[in-house]
């Protein structure tokens, strides 16, 4: 159960970096305005970007709680 438990973590973790990886910074610190106009720094999510926010936050949830399973189960 345990070393089923470890693959599964180990999966995860990797999707989680790729997806991480795969999505673009929101503010790039050369591309800010110097005047008064802060309408560049509100952006909504759409679409395939969305789609990535929410399976990020989804898997993170996936990989503390199969992480808490594998610490519990090991005592």
């Amino acid at each position: 159960m345990v070393t089923t438990l470890h693959s599964i973590q180990i999966i995860v973790a990797i999707v989680l970096v790729a997806l991480i990886l795969l999505q673009r910074p929101s503010n790039d610190a050369s591309s800010m305005p110097v005047g008064g106009d802060s309408s560049s720094f509100s952006h909504t999510k759409r679409g395939a970007e969305r789609f990535f926010f929410v399976l990020t936050i989804v898997l993170a949830v996936v990989f503390a709680a199969v992480s808490l399973t594998v610490v519990v189960l090991a005592q």
